[in-house]
């Protein structure tokens, strides 16, 4: 019996993703492990590896394919001994709906084929409604009575493209008219029906699209959003609207710091390991973390959440959006693991290869645009964290030590804190236990 292949999903948020690439073709012999597609998810680019054996029979879902629902059928696997060609003639159509076939209003009933209930999920009440709306038309009958077999989504497109469906010869199972046999006849009477309506010209459909909604005349080109900044999106919205911020900036002085970065890593330049400072800063947060154990938690309605150990999310800028890999155990961990951890995280986020395990989590998280010259920013919280650190550029500021004016190198920290879950004494505590890891850098080694 074929096995039906289904979306997975490879996030606890994931509802849907986009079958980015097929690495397999229909008569491709797998075995299990083997990688089959490469799949965006609400996250990040992951691969899709094969649980059983057998040989591709069909593809139904194409590579590009964006919106594709977690449990739909994306393929067909032949098992060992089958014919392929009768395992991808007997798999149901991928363009069908997920939904039983009703027989038509008239009560005619199709003897030849009963009605089969595809494997789906309970529908969720968000749906409900919009397939309410797109309900597909009663099935049509040819000119001898009898019915004409067409899935509900080939007989909604011919009935909106005024498509004759008793002119169409079926390509599915028995005949079965499926979405492909109407686009296609949408090239005689349905085309030029259309064109009536529509632009003729590619082009000119193309300029109707990018027209501007406002009178303000500026040309734009419009940019489907990715899964990853749709998520981005609806996460930082939820938490400006959701968590009540509250903000807490100091000065911190670096000199103590950049001075000890440079020893250890005079030490470590044999193991190939260079220390930055964002490492060590790190490193400083999980510390102080552990010093203020009160700001080292997670608002959960009516419960707090208090963590053992510091896990830090750090942002990293992938092409894909915001992603913030996390550093486990921080706390404990020496500096040259927090380094070459962090490097190993932040290329494969860059490539779009991070694993769930390696963002999902953290208690807390550090922001860093120090390299692009920002002074000072405050940062968005990722919820469920109870807090997130910022830190700004380095540079050359009159300060004060020991009452005396000198030059030192400061550099601007400030922290966005859950007033549900912090209160502020709780997070001025905190912001002062960092600045002192920072200022006196011994107590990040020892």
């Amino acid at each position: 019996m074929p096995t039906p292949i289904k979306m997975p999903a490879l996030s606890p948020t994931m509802e849907e993703g986009t079958l980015a690439k097929w690495l397999v073709k229909p008569g491709d012999t797998v075995s299990a492990g083997d990688i089959m597609a490469e799949i965006e998810t609400d996250k990040a680019t992951m691969e899709f590896e094969a649980v059983d054996e057998g040989t591709i029979a069909s593809i139904a879902v194409e590579a590009g394919t964006e919106g594709v629902k977690v449990g739909t059928v994306i393929a067909i696997l032949a098992e060992e001994g089958e014919d392929v060609d009768e395992a991808a003639a007997a798999a149901p159509s991928g363009d069908e709906e997920p939904a039983e076939e009703k027989p038509a209003k008239d009560g005619s009933e199709d003897k030849s084929e009963p009605a089969k209930a595809a494997p789906r999920e309970s529908a969720k009440p968000a749906r409900a409604s919009v397939e309410t709306d797109t309900k597909a038309p009663a099935a049509p009958k040819d000119d001898s009575g009898e019915r004409i077999i067409a899935s509900p989504l080939a007989r909604r497109i011919a009935e909106q493209n005024g498509v004759d469906l008793s002119t169409i010869t079926g390509s599915g199972p028995r005949g079965r008219i499926v979405k492909a046999d109407v686009e296609s006849a949408e090239g005689g009477s349905a085309k030029s029906a259309a064109d009536t309506s529509e632009p003729k010209d590619k082009d000119e459909a193309k300029s109707s699209a990018k027209a501007p909604a406002s009178d303000h005349g500026a040309p734009y080109e419009e940019e489907k959003l990715s899964n990853v900044r749709k998520v981005i999106a609806r996460r930082l919205t939820e938490s400006k609207q959701q968590v009540p911020h509250y903000y807490l900036a100091v000065d911190i002085r670096l000199d103590a710091l950049l001075d000890l970065r440079k020893q250890l890593n005079a030490g470590l330049e044999a193991d190939g390991v260079k220390l930055s400072v964002n490492d060590l800063l790190i490193k400083a947060l999980a510390r102080a973390l552990m010093r203020v154990p009160d700001c080292n938690v997670s608002y959960q309605g009516d419960t707090l959440h208090r963590y053992s150990r510091a896990d830090v999310s750090v942002a990293v800028a992938a092409p894909s959006g915001l992603i913030t890999p996390i550093i486990t155990e921080a706390d404990t961990r020496g500096l040259a693991s927090i380094s070459t951890n962090m490097k190993e995280l932040a290329e494969k986020a860059r490539e779009g290869k991070l694993q769930p395990h390696e963002y999902q989590g953290g208690t807390a998280s550090l922001s860093n645009l120090g390299m692009f010259g920002i002074k000072q920013f405050d940062a968005v919280i990722n919820p469920p964290q109870g807090m997130i650190m910022a830190v700004g550029a380095s540079e050359q500021r009159p300060y004060v030590v020991d009452g005396a004016l000198e030059v030192a190198t400061v550099m601007t920290a400030s922290g966005s804190f859950d007033h549900r879950a912090i209160d502020g004494a709780t997070g001025a505590q905190l912001m002062e236990a960092f600045k002192n890891l920072i200022e006196n850098p011994m107590g990040l080694v020892v």
